[in-house]
C-alpha cells in the first residue's frame, strides 16, 4: 500500500498554495484587469491535475512502468526545451528576452520542471549500474564513469542556463546531481573535484553577464555589514561596496516579513502584494506567507516540507531497489534544495534565484511536475517490506 501520509501532506501543502495564490495575487489582479479568481482557479485546476497525476502513479507497478515513465519524462522535456526555441513567439513566454514556457490553453509550460524530474531519473537508473558497488575505485577510474554525467550537465547548463537565461535552475541540478553522487557511493575525491569544476564555470557565468555582476554586487551591498563585522577593519574597507541600494526584493522581503511579526497580519491582509512586490505569489511567497501568517504560519509550513522529506527518506532507507532508492533521494533533495534557495534568497543571505518554492509558488509546471516525482514515489512505497 502507498504512504498515504505523504500524498496527503502534499496535498495539504498544495492546497495551502492554492489559498495563498488567491490571497497573495490581489495587486497584479487589478494591474491586469484580470477577473478576481483569476490566479485561483488556474492554481486550483493546476492543484487538480497535480494531486489526479499523483494518486494514479501511486497504483501503478513500479517495477513494470517505472522506467518507461522515467524515460518518457526525460525525453520529452529534452525534446521540448530545444523544441520550444523554433516555436513562433505567439506559442512561447520570455523572461529577460529567454524563451522559458510553452503557452497551453490553460497553464504556462516550462520544460525545465519537467526536465529536473527526469534528471533525477537518469542519474537513480544510471549511477545504480556504475558507482553503487562494494568495489573501491581509484580517482581515475571515477572521473572515467563520470565523464559522460559531466556531458549531460553541460547539455543542462546550455539548454537552461545559457538559452534560458537561468543559473538558478542549473545550481539546483549542480547540488541534487553532487549529494545524489555521495549517495550513490561516489568518493569525496571526485565530489571536491566537482565542486571546484562547478564553481569555476558559475564564476565565468557571473563575470561575463553584467546582469548577474550587478545583482552579485546589489546582493554584496546589503549582507556586507554582518560579514565585514567579523573582518580587521583595513581588510573590510577593501572589501566594502557602496553606492549600491539594497536589492529590490530582499528589501522588501524583509519588510514583510518583520512586519508580520508572530501571529501575522491576518491571511488577506498582507501589504506587500499591494504594489511592493507584485509577483509575491510566485517565487516571493515565504515572505507573503511570513507576512499574511506570522512566523507561526511559516514555522508550520516548514515543519510539514520537513515531514514531508522525512518520509520520502523513509521511503527510500526501507526500499531495496538501488535505482528506486536513489530516485526517492534524489526527489528529496530537489525539494529540499528549492525551499533552501529560495528561502535564503529572500533573506538575503544568498543572492535571489528565481527558484519556484515546490507546492507553494503559483505555477502549474512546478506544481505537477512535482507531483508527478511524488507519485513515483509512492509507488516505490508499496515496494516496502512491512
Amino acid at each position: 500500500m502507498a504512504d498515504s501520509r505523504l500524498f496527503y501532506a502534499v496535498t495539504l501543502l498544495s492546497c495551502i498554495g492554492v489559498v495563498m495564490s488567491y490571497s497573495l495575487a490581489t495587486y497584479i489582479t487589478s494591474l491586469y484587469n484580470y477577473p478576481p479568481l483569476h490566479f485561483f482557479l488556474r492554481q486550483l485546476i493546476a492543484t487538480i491535475i497535480g494531486i489526479t497525476l499523483m494518486w494514479l502513479l501511486s497504483r501503478i507497478d513500479v517495477d513494470v512502468h517505472f522506467k518507461r515513465i522515467g524515460v518518457a519524462i526525460f525525453l520529452l522535456s529534452i525534446i521540448l526545451m530545444v523544441g520550444m526555441h523554433f516555436l513562433p513567439q505567439s506559442f512561447v513566454s520570455s523572461a529577460g528576452g529567454a524563451k522559458r514556457w510553452i503557452r497551453l490553453p490553460l497553464i504556462s509550460l516550462a520544460p525545465s520542471e519537467l526536465f529536473k524530474i527526469g534528471f533525477v531519473y537518469f542519474l537513480a537508473w544510471s549511477f545504480s549500474r556504475k558507482f553503487v558497488s562494494d568495489a573501491r575505485l581509484s580517482i581515475k577510474d571515477e572521473i572515467k564513469i563520470f565523464i559522460p554525467y559531466l556531458m549531460l550537465f553541460i547539455v543542462a547548463v546550455v539548454l537552461i542556463a545559457v538559452l534560458q537565461n537561468d543559473l538558478g535552475q542549473v545550481v539546483l541540478l549542480a547540488l541534487t546531481l553532487g549529494v545524489m553522487l555521495l549517495f550513490a557511493g561516489g568518493s569525496l575525491r571526485l565530489l571536491g573535484i566537482i565542486f571546484l569544476s562547478t564553481l569555476s564555470a558559475a564564476l565565468i557565468a557571473i563575470v561575463t553577464s553584467p546582469h548577474r555582476i550587478l545583482r552579485v554586487k546589489s546582493w554584496w551591498a546589503s549582507a556586507q555589514d554582518s560579514v565585514l563585522a567579523l573582518l580587521p577593519y583595513g581588510w573590510a574597507e577593501n572589501l566594502r561596496i557602496s553606492g549600491l541600494p539594497e536589492p529590490y526584493q530582499i528589501y522588501h522581503a524583509a519588510n514583510a516579513m518583520s512586519s508580520g511579526g508572530f501571529l501575522g497580519a491576518g491571511l488577506g491582509d498582507g501589504f506587500i502584494k499591494l504594489g511592493f512586490l507584485s509577483d509575491v505569489h510566485t517565487d516571493i511567497i515565504l515572505a507573503g506567507i511570513a507576512e499574511e501568517l506570522g512566523f507561526i504560519g511559516l514555522f508550520a509550513i516548514i515543519c510539514l516540507y520537513g515531514y514531508i522529506l522525512l518520509r520520502i527518506f523513509r521511503i527510500a532507507n526501507r526500499v531495496q531497489n538501488k535505482m528506486y532508492y536513489l530516485f526517492c533521494v534524489g526527489v528529496a533533495l530537489l525539494i529540499g534544495f528549492s525551499l533552501i534557495i529560495n528561502a535564503f534568497g529572500i533573506s538575503g543571505i544568498t543572492p535571489v534565484k528565481g527558484i519556484a518554492v515546490p507546492f507553494l509558488s503559483y505555477g502549474g509546471s512546478s506544481l505537477i511536475a512535482n507531483c508527478l516525482a511524488i507519485g513515483l514515489v509512492l509507488g516505490i512505497s508499496k515496494q516496502i517490506q512491512s
